[in-house]
């Protein structure tokens, strides 16, 4: 039977995925249907828009004030979340999506400084007692987020579900989300950054402003452009600052690839959190990266094809 490539489509997280693999149609058909069924089940699990996931029963038990005893799985999550606070001195915490109560969505105006003074004493990751397998909301009211890792995550389990299949080489797309589960003859996959600038001619931000080549490993995009309002002639993007409550500035967008797509998340969002240092903070620490400045002006790269 004829080996070729194949691409499924289907939407999960809040956005439009694919998977696209190398191999036997019937090969590729069970690991691809493996994999979407993984994504659901993550989605499932850790969506803070589902009352029935085991976050919203997590944040329940956060809203009295209380504790909760964990699997392995959410235990992984909670691990890299503090890990990736203190990496980020506080910039990355999952108790900040609470902030967006006072956003709404970023849909219409900005928020009054009442609103998000008030939100305030209900984000910070130290009022959070971690202690494997026992999470302690030592503040009531308290709520967490994985949204920051769950779908970087749930890309990474699709690729590996497609190799344990035996499916040699693709790529898992999760709205950009990427992870690489190997090469194609040899050569690595050609992925485009897109150009946050539509305003800027000849930019259609859809378009490709550079690319990333990968045989393995994970890439990520932070930005501020696909969700944010405009007032004035400022924008204000969706990622917050856990400390001031209001969205950060100085980037546009970072894009990181690193060893699994997980990791290049959260080294793409912390850099973002970093504004204008952002670009410093990745430095030695990622191999491959392109930070954009609050322009859409490429900042600084690394690894980058032409």
């Amino acid at each position: 039977m004829a080996v070729r490539r194949t691409i499924v489509s289907f939407a999960a997280m809040g956005t439009d995925c694919s998977i696209e693999l190398v191999g036997e149609p019937a090969l590729v058909s069970a690991a691809s249907d493996a994999a979407i069924a993984e994504v659901e089940r993550i989605e499932a699990r850790y969506s803070r828009y589902r009352p029935d996931s085991f976050l919203s029963e997590i944040n329940r038990v956060g809203a009295l004030g209380g504790t909760i005893a964990v699997d392995d799985e959410t235990a992984f999550f909670l691990d890299a979340a503090f890990a990736a606070w203190v990496n980020s001195e506080g910039a990355f915490d999952i108790t900040a999506g609470v902030l967006n109560r006072a956003w709404k969505s970023f849909d219409g105006d900005l928020p009054q400084q009442a609103d998000i003074d008030r939100l305030l004493p209900l984000v910070g990751l130290e009022k959070l007692e971690w202690r494997r397998p026992v999470l302690r909301f030592a503040v009531a009211g308290l709520e967490i987020d994985f949204g920051g890792l769950a779908k970087e995550y749930a890309a990474d389990r699709a690729a590996d579900i497609c190799r344990r299949h035996g499916v040699a080489a693709g790529i898992v797309n999760l709205g950009g989300d990427v992870a690489v589960i190997g090469a194609v003859g040899g050569q690595g996959w050609r992925i485009g950054i897109r150009d946050p600038r539509p305003h800027v001619p000849g930019a259609t931000g859809d378009a490709a402003m550079a690319y990333m080549e990968l045989t393995s490993g994970g890439l990520a995009t932070s930005g501020d452009y696909a969700r944010c309002i405009t007032v004035g002639d400022k924008r204000y993007g969706h990622i917050l600052d856990p400390r001031s409550g209001w969205p950060v500035e100085g980037l546009s967008s970072v894009t990181v690839a690193a060893e699994s797509c997980m990791l290049a998340g959260l080294q793409a969002t912390i850099a973002m959190l970093k504004g204008r240092i952002g670009a410093e903070w990745l430095t030695g620490r990622s191999k491959t990266f392109l930070v954009l400045d609050a322009e859409g002006a490429i900042l600084a790269q690394c690894g980058m094809l032409s």
